[in-house]
């Protein structure tokens, strides 16, 4: 039998962690509203890229003098690189572990159909999840964002365009023929999704499969000029989609992190409190144990007086 010292200092124990997991909580509701507001607004930026640069392939890939290598890969290089991204910090309860789950599955899948992987970590918690496993393929590993004045790290575009920019010196230097990226789509708190997207080569709308660009239906059906030409038009669109979209992926990521982390601090909270009642029964039958042995002693003291 435990000793009341022991259940009062435990109780006192579980409540401080109790007071931690509902302050992050709070915290976490917080910033998953910034978050979600800002995957809001560059949701339409970049599904209207998306369709402008679709549409654009579509109607005059024929007229193209020479395609841009972010639309063709190297089709030769039997290289992908696949892009997961993860979160820098934990407690957030199982968000991290089904990234990885997939990422795993997508790893056995490239491999079976014969092609050489590399990953490239956007976040430290992937990379200590599959380096145990697939350290040899791990290239490199980025952090998420830079601290804003008041000191709190945020996604930013400069960090996508930066990430983009990389992207395409790789590709330029031939270490990958084909990049796909790994990341979760914020639904709600209690909703998030695993989706798996190629950046490299570009996919229109007519090209999508389980592997694609994002499921937009284009709405540009009329007929265009462009000036000067599309290969000039394409040699600025893409880069530009490229980083919107890893932008974009970034603050999904960002607001799915903040909902799960806010889930799972609700739920530590609540277990906290049962386990706190749950210990609050026990001291009170070990105290009345207690009480009832001191009685029952005094009284068979008195009796053998």
């Amino acid at each position: 039998m435990s000793s009341l010292k022991t259940l009062r200092t435990r109780i006192r124990s579980v409540k401080s962690t109790q007071k931690i997991t509902s302050a992050m909580k709070m915290v976490a509701a917080a910033r998953l509203r910034r978050s979600q507001e800002r995957v809001e607004l560059v949701r339409p930026y970049d599904r209207a890229m998306y369709e402008m640069v679709s549409h654009l392939l579509t109607q005059n890939r024929n007229d193209l003098a020479k395609e841009p290598i972010l639309l063709t890969g190297h089709h030769n290089l039997p290289i992908h690189l696949l892009i997961v991204v993860t979160t820098d910090r934990g407690l957030c309860g199982g968000f991290n572990a089904a990234v990885i789950r997939e990422a795993k599955a997508v790893i056995s899948k490239l491999k079976a159909e014969e092609k050489q992987v590399k990953i490239f970590c956007l976040g430290r918690k992937g990379r200590d999840l599959l380096r145990q496993e697939f350290g040899d393929l791990i290239i490199e590993t980025v952090q998420h964002g830079h601290k804003n004045a008041e000191g709190k790290k945020t996604e930013n575009f400069t960090d996508a365009l930066e990430f983009s920019t990389k992207l395409q010196d790789m590709l330029k230097d031939r270490q990958f023929g084909e990049a796909s990226i790994l990341f979760t789509i914020f639904h709600s708190a209690l909703h998030q999704s695993i989706a798996h997207h190629f950046l490299v080569p570009f996919r229109t709308s007519t090209e999508t499969s389980a592997i694609s660009a994002p499921e937009f239906k284009s709405s540009l059906n009329s007929l265009y000029e462009y000036e000067p030409n599309v290969d000039s038009l394409l040699d600025f669109l893409l880069p530009r989609y490229l980083a919107v979209e890893i932008y974009r992926v970034l603050l999904e990521n960002e607001a799915s992190e903040q909902g799960a982390r806010m889930t799972a601090m609700d739920n530590a909270t609540r277990n906290a409190q049962d386990m706190i009642q749950k210990l609050a029964r026990t001291y009170h039958q070990t105290r009345q144990a207690y009480i009832t042995k001191e009685l029952i002693e005094i009284i068979s003291a008195a009796e053998a007086m």
